[in-house]
């Protein structure tokens, strides 16, 4: 199984200028290779590394760079065209951009420990680099990538630990996840999980940078100190919210054989409101403040920390729609949007049953997920005598009056009831 070490360098002086000269050049050959993209002839990664190499033999300032860096470049450039699109492809400009580039061929990377806090690996042109020994390697070294986060330098190992996914995961018991705004995690079984990222005092803080940052001169040396100590605070929250989300995953994928959530297009609900020129849009500053709360909870990172983990435990991940999923009573399955008291309060106006809104809709996506298990999709024209799937036999969840909504458009739907088994 392949995993990720990261770790904090140590350059010598020297080297931390020859890294940043690396990643330059290495945003350069980005650039140009995007360019000649954009020009409108087809071209691959193919073409463009002879023409690489030509211009090693112009430019001199090429070859401080490791040949097989920029070759991986280039490739980098290549999938991410073939992925996005060549003209939704971003520059790489010299103030937005950290140097960041990898060493693609392990055979080349020597690694070593060389005492109880440190080791030292070997990169091409870098030579013998220390740094913090935070935790052990514990495989084999396929890639190195070293990059820059504004204050210190990383590397971070690409490890084949050998370790296999199992067959079959420890327990039976099953799990729906709802992510939100004012709890990050609840889950069906009443289980929620939530963290402010950051303290008051870091948020007053971060304001008053924010208004001394606009009083300054563009360029100067008091500004670029005022965006280090702004950027120090949003690493500080960055890293909150990246231990949280895999402490989260890392709970439910050991828990649970099977993790039930939303599928949610996070880039495309934290779009901008602002619209164009000739349609403009409304209510901008309210869609911002929503953006901003989607994207402090990490949705997106929950997600992918949570699929990441679920190799080593063989829990599987389902996704269901959303459309919903808060609009509907887990007893009765009826939608109504006025059974949506406030953002944590839920009333069904059918039956009258009151429970925490976000639990509510937990239970709603795991009924989903379990269908999805059962029947392999969601779809309204599937046969009536379908049932949705129960438990997996020998779990030791109860669930009682799991329900689906065959038809959400009409507000009434069959109301099925799975009995708990064992």
């Amino acid at each position: 199984m392949l995993v990720g070490r990261k770790y904090r360098l140590a350059f010598t002086p020297e080297q931390a200028g020859l890294a940043e000269t690396i990643g330059g050049i290495c945003r350069s050959v980005w650039n140009t290779g995007l360019e000649y993209r954009r020009r409108g002839a087809w071209i691959n990664y193919v073409e463009q590394a002879g023409q690489l190499a030509d211009a090693k033999t112009e430019h001199d300032w090429l070859k401080q760079a490791p040949a097989h860096v920029l070759q991986q470049t280039l490739m980098d450039l290549d999938r991410t065209c073939r992925q996005h699109g060549t003209w939704k492809v971003r520059w790489r400009s010299a103030r937005g951009w950290s140097p960041s580039f990898r060493f693609p061929d392990g055979k080349r990377i020597s690694v070593e420990r060389v005492g109880r806090r440190w080791g030292r690996a070997k990169l091409p042109k870098l030579g013998w680099v220390r740094f913090r020994w935070s935790r052990c390697l514990a495989g084999a070294v396929r890639s190195a990538t070293v990059s820059w986060d504004g204050r210190h330098w990383f590397i971070s190992f690409l490890v084949d630990d050998g370790v296999t996914t199992p067959e079959q995961h420890a327990r039976t018991t099953v799990v729906g996840v709802d992510r939100g705004v004012t709890v990050a995690v609840a889950c069906s079984d009443g289980w929620m999980r939530d963290r402010e990222f950051r303290t008051p005092g870091e948020q007053r803080r971060y304001l008053a940078l924010q208004k001394k940052l606009a009083r300054q001169l563009r360029g100067s040396a008091n500004r670029e100190k005022t965006v280090s100590s702004m950027r120090r605070i949003k690493r500080r929250e960055s890293d909150r919210r990246n231990d949280f989300v895999a402490w989260t995953a890392s709970q439910l994928a050991t828990r649970y054989s099977m993790v039930v959530i939303e599928k949610l297009n996070t880039k495309g609900m934290t779009r901008s409101a602002r619209g164009t020129v000739e349609l403009p849009g409304s209510r901008v500053s309210q869609k911002a403040g929503l953006n901003r709360a989607i994207l402090d909870k990490g949705w997106h990172a929950f997600e992918l920390a949570l699929r990441n983990v679920a190799r080593r435990t063989s829990c599987r991940v389902v996704t269901v729609p959303a459309p919903f999923t808060s609009q509907r009573c887990s007893e009765c399955c009826v939608v109504d949007p006025e059974s949506r008291e406030s953002q944590a309060g839920f009333r069904c106006v059918a039956c009258g049953h009151c429970e925490n809104a976000d639990v509510n809709a937990a239970k709603n996506v795991l009924a989903d997920g379990l269908s999805v298990f059962a029947c392999g999709d969601l779809g309204t024209t599937r046969s009536m005598k379908q049932e949705p799937g129960g438990i997996p036999r020998g779990s030791t969840t109860p669930i009682r009056n799991v329900s689906r909504l065959d038809s959400a458009a009409s507000g009434r739907g069959r109301t099925s009831t799975i009995n708990p088994v064992g």
